[in-house]
């Protein structure tokens, strides 16, 4: 068994006091048969009234309400966990799916139906030709040879450039550029392996890196196997999602993914910086 500490702090500084709006905080690992979290951490300035919910995809979000002005916010989440995950085996897929190209089960279609359509449709013929590459129609190959293949492609032709703006590339603006973050490349993956009809979705979370090195916000693609359930492929790292990989949200698209998000009332000019921390370390 595994056990990690998460820190994560995002500060915003202003140049006077400001009015805060309410804020959707995702920093709660998702818990389940792998992850259990053992002492959770927060700590929010100014003090807000905190709501707690479930969305729709079972992300835990913290919502929080403000009653006084600042020139600082400071958000503070933390958590140890037990990691408890074993690496999925390929001989758990259903013997229908081992090969792609391969139909979800009935009873499933129904609700993998919004994670197989594309929420960039209008760039499908240019994904389309950037697949032919990787795969032809009529050809049988392995489901996560396949899969592999992808995610190898991404990173070995995909320069990775950390982006402090927020949002994502388009992915053709991705493959245009020929560089993004690790949302960008998220988001490339799940589009892609949409058209080839698998269901995807984003993830985002935190990942702990190699020694003597901080941990980071991360973002990866998980892809729906018949057997195997969700399972995360990285692209910006070019490998499957192992025990360095703690997921915080899920969602069929990014913007329901965002670790932070709200709104300020203040003078034009009043936003003086933005400082994050995040450490992710074995205990």
């Amino acid at each position: 068994m595994k056990k990690l500490r998460i820190i994560h702090a995002t500060e915003y500084h202003y140049h006077q006091p400001v009015t805060f709006g309410p804020h959707r905080v995702m920093m709660r690992p998702r818990e389940g048969h792998d992850i259990h979290i053992e002492v959770g951490r927060w700590e929010v300035h100014p003090k807000p009234e905190v709501r707690w919910l479930r969305d729709i995809y079972g992300n835990s979000i913290a919502v929080l309400t403000f009653a006084e002005k600042s020139d600082r916010l400071r958000i503070m989440g933390g958590a140890d966990i037990a990691y408890l995950r074993a690496n999925p085996m390929e001989c758990l897929i259903d013997p229908g799916a081992r090969l792609y190209p391969f139909q979800y089960p009935p009873d499933e279609q129904v609700e993998l139906i919004p994670y197989r359509l594309p929420s960039y449709p209008y760039e499908g013929p240019q994904l389309r030709e950037w697949l032919t590459a990787l795969y032809k129609p009529g050809d049988a190959v392995e489901t996560f040879a396949l899969l592999n293949r992808l995610n190898a492609h991404i990173h070995d032709t995909i320069a990775y450039s950390r982006r402090e703006e927020s949002g994502v590339q388009l992915p053709c603006d991705t493959l245009r550029r020929g560089s993004g973050s690790c949302r960008d490349f998220a988001v490339l993956m799940m589009e892609a392996a949409r058209h080839w009809g698998f269901a995807s979705r984003f993830v985002s979370g935190y990942v702990q890196l190699a020694a003597g090195q901080h941990g980071a916000t991360h973002a990866w693609t998980e892809i729906y196997i018949p057997g195997a359930g969700w399972h995360g492929f990285d692209p910006t790292n070019n490998k499957m999602v192992g025990d360095e990989h703690i997921s915080v949200a899920v969602a069929r698209e990014q913007e329901k993914a965002c670790p932070v998000s709200g709104w300020w009332e203040g003078p034009t000019g009043a936003f003086s910086h933005m400082e994050v921390s995040v450490q992710v370390f074995e205990i």
